[in-house]
């Protein structure tokens, strides 16, 4: 019994050791906006600045075409396809997505061959929904059976709420996302892909003798915007993903739920101004520095620092910090041995109620496996915690 009051107790004083180097000020109040679903990160530390209904799925409409890329991407870098890989202009596609369909096109024409890096640039800077089909079809043989891979893509990278009825993000009832997966799918587009990432910020591109500006509406802020797209559908509103990068700090921004195309780029500018002037990073541990510890059953030592292979830092509200609070999460208990190095669980900060950053926890030393008087005595007081 002895024993377990001493685990107790060192149990109480790592949590508050923990509190205290993370505890700031009071929480500063919410900021709103106009947007029914809203996230936004910061790019280097993941802080979630605003989040509000992110979890709640609405048509991506054309930001499909971010899932889209991402999937032609992949098959680039697998070496399925290559940027001169060349794929015909069915009739579907032209009559889907093409000159006769009235949306946005490349114009590619009927029967006509293109090359993959064409209709790569078509889709990001023209948000052409022929160039898409044309992709899915040379890709996938059909719209449909690409649109099949785009959702499993999209469950394999951890949007779970997103599925794809298409390669265009034309209205489809199967077609949800939400604000959080496209944040999450932007983040992985510009860290896996950088080869193909400055194509959402070029200006314009010229195909069959048709030039045309970058539809991003986005752009036009000049506030550093450098991708991604926006959208817009029937019942639902519009919508954007944005990326801006300033001084080093790059922020991803989704939106829905807006009412016009106005209120959306004022909300765009909005939202990312005051995301950019209105917080700075603060390092809470330094690399390699203890976090917290945890217990080790059956060990040559009954606990085992945790650490972070890189500082923590989070980005914070200048004025107002909002009041953090951290809490170390992994199964127990860790049996003997336990290598140096050994990923054990996560760093969870919170403010508030809200969960902003996780950060992976690893061993700081090795424990090798104790004598069987001290498994047998561990073994007690696993059971003895088990009952509590």
């Amino acid at each position: 019994m002895r024993r377990l009051l001493l685990l107790l107790c060192l149990a109480i004083l790592a949590a508050a050791r923990l509190s205290g180097a993370a505890n700031a000020q009071e929480p500063s109040p919410g900021f709103v906006t106009k947007a029914k679903q809203v996230y936004m990160v910061e790019a280097k530390t993941g802080t979630v600045l605003l989040a509000s209904n992110e979890n709640q799925t609405f048509p991506p409409a054309s930001l499909a075409k971010l899932m889209t890329m991402e999937v032609v991407f992949s098959a680039i870098k697998k070496g399925e396809i290559s940027p001169d890989t060349v794929y015909p202009v069915s009739e579907h596609a032209w009559r889907t997505g093409g000159a006769p369909s009235g949306t946005t096109t490349m114009f590619a024409a009927l029967k006509s061959q293109v090359r993959v890096e064409d209709l790569v640039k078509g889709v990001i800077i023209q948000n052409a929904n022929d160039a898409c089909i044309v992709l899915a079809e040379g890709i996938s043989r059909s719209d449909a059976e690409f649109a099949a891979r785009m959702t499993a893509r999209a469950k394999d990278l951890g949007l779970a709420r997103s599925v794809f009825g298409n390669s265009t993000g034309l209205p489809d009832a199967e077609s949800h996302t939400t604000a959080r997966d496209l944040v999450e799918l932007a983040r992985h587009i510009h860290r896996e892909y950088p080869e193909f990432y400055p194509l959402y910020a070029q200006p314009d591109f010229e195909w069959n003798r048709i030039f045309q500006r970058n539809k991003n509406p986005l752009m036009a802020l000049n506030i550093g915007i450098d991708g991604l797209g926006a959208g817009f559908a029937e019942g639902s509103g519009y919508a954007l993903v944005a990326s801006v990068e300033r001084d080093g700090t790059r922020l991803f921004l989704a939106m829905g739920g807006l009412a016009s195309d106005k209120e959306r780029l004022e909300e765009a500018r909005r939202v990312l101004e005051w995301g950019l002037s209105s917080f700075e990073t603060k390092v809470l541990f330094r690399q390699g520095e203890v976090i917290g510890q945890a217990s080790v059953y059956g060990g040559t030592s009954r606990y085992v620092d945790l650490v972070a292979k890189e500082p923590v830092d989070i980005y914070m509200p200048t004025n107002n910090p909002a009041r953090l609070s951290g809490r170390i999460v992994y199964r127990w208990p860790l049996r003997a041995p336990v290598a140096e190095g050994q990923d054990v669980g996560v760093l969870r900060i919170s403010a508030g109620d809200r969960v902003v950053r996780e950060v992976p926890l690893v061993t700081a030393q090795p424990v090798g496996q104790g004598s069987l008087t001290s498994q047998a005595t561990d073994a007690l007081l696993e059971l003895m915690f088990f009952w509590l």
